[in-house]
């Protein structure tokens, strides 16, 4: 075991991890937070999402000594339920929210996307966002929603 601190939605964190652990289970186990979420284990689902240094990860697949000195944000941080990131707003204002389950992959790749680039057509985020799988069937409304987003919030 090693002591590590993380930075985690603008906190300092200590925890006494084994470096190769999944950063996903220090962040659950260790932490305590309810997003991101245990999907499929393997990086492929995009349920255990979170941005490290604004960059979209699998946290099941990313050793938490990878994500030491580095800020990591969850779909907790990026917002409040008073005051919402505008993703989370749009996301809202579509009511593109069905299971739940995916959103931490859909919006954190969302925005990590369109932060690098901020022009992309409906075809280029839509190519983004195919390694996030959704089994609900809420996906028209998150494309909708994204797409609200990346207009600066406008219907």
């Amino acid at each position: 075991m090693s002591s590590v601190s993380l930075d985690v939605n603008g906190r300092q964190y200590p925890a006494n991890v084994e470096l190769d652990s999944p950063l996903l289970y220090v962040l659950r186990d260790n932490l305590g937070l309810n997003n991101p979420r245990f999907g499929c284990g393997l990086g492929q689902c995009g349920a255990c999402t979170v941005l490290v240094n604004n960059e979209a990860v699998r946290s099941c697949i990313l050793p938490v000594s990878s994500a030491v000195g580095k800020k990591i944000v969850t779909l907790e941080g990026l917002g409040t339920p008073e005051h919402p990131h505008p993703v989370q707003q749009a996301f809202i204002d579509e009511q593109a929210v069905q299971c739940g389950f995916c959103l931490s992959g859909v919006i954190l790749t969302a925005k990590a996307y369109l932060d690098r680039s901020p022009k992309a057509t409906e075809s280029d985020v839509r190519n983004a966002m195919s390694g996030v799988l959704c089994r609900c069937g809420a996906n028209t409304r998150m494309l909708k929603a994204i797409g609200r987003y990346a207009r600066g919030g406008k219907a």
